[in-house]
């Protein structure tokens, strides 16, 4: 892969997608191999154009690409396997997830591992639905991939074990230390070891881990909400 102008290739999903100009479309790729980027696709929509049907999220692709700028140019792209096809609440966790990556990821910044947990976890939303506990793993090694990753197995504050029955909190870009159990947000040692483990299953525990992350990746996501969140909450409130 170059970023000179010679075409490269990679696998890719395209997180966004947008017109512009009057017949093109301005994408944002993520692929394996670059990472993401976005992309002018040029006179894929307008009468008599059905190409751009493959050019949406959740369709994975093989794409080819050039360009030295910022912004690429789309030379070709083709179906690599069949498109996910999501529905309902795991629609709106699709949306979340790329939302997620358009936010955190820095542009032309590859991470292959995330990119195959992406595509994993796309799979899953496609075959079940809604799978919480797959969700809650993916946004934990997604953190791990960009450098933000946290202890879950160890109380900060002395060095020892998590231990199962007592409680902890977690202390941002530090980790969790031990508290009362009446502490506002505090987390069951059970949970951070389900965690860390892979083996969430109460829904006690999914609903611990998922306040713990979203606490987690609020720091890093700033003031700014998540439109995916908002869409999901006004979709439900219908």
């Amino acid at each position: 892969m170059s970023n000179s102008g010679t075409p490269a290739l990679s696998a890719a999903f395209l997180l966004h997608r947008r017109d512009y100009s009057n017949s093109s479309l301005l994408l944002e790729c993520f692929t394996e191999q670059l990472g993401r980027f976005p992309a002018v696709a040029k006179g894929v929509t307008g009468r008599g154009k059905s190409a751009s049907g493959l050019l949406q999220p959740f369709v994975p692709l093989q794409i080819e690409w050039r360009g030295r700028g910022e912004v690429k140019s789309l030379v070709s792209y083709e179906p690599d396997g069949r498109m996910f096809r999501l529905e309902g609440t795991a629609l709106f966790c699709g949306f979340y997830i790329n939302e997620l990556l358009m936010r955190l990821l820095q542009r032309n910044d590859p991470h292959e591992k995330l990119f195959r947990n992406y595509r994993e976890l796309l799979k899953q939303l496609d075959a079940s639905g809604i799978n919480e506990a797959s969700l809650r793993y993916f946004e934990l090694d997604m953190l791990v991939e960009l450098g933000y990753g946290i202890e879950l197995t160890v109380n900060m504050e002395d060095g020892c074990p998590v231990e199962a029955d007592r409680w902890y909190r977690f202390v941002q870009e530090s980790g969790v230390i031990e508290c009362p159990p009446e502490t506002e947000h505090a987390i069951s040692g059970q949970t951070l070891l389900s965690l860390a483990s892979r083996s969430l299953e109460a829904s006690w525990q999914l609903k611990e881990a998922r306040n713990l992350l979203r606490t987690v990746l609020g720091f890093y996501l700033g003031d700014k909400p998540l439109k995916s969140r908002e869409l999901f909450r006004h979709a439900h409130r219908s």
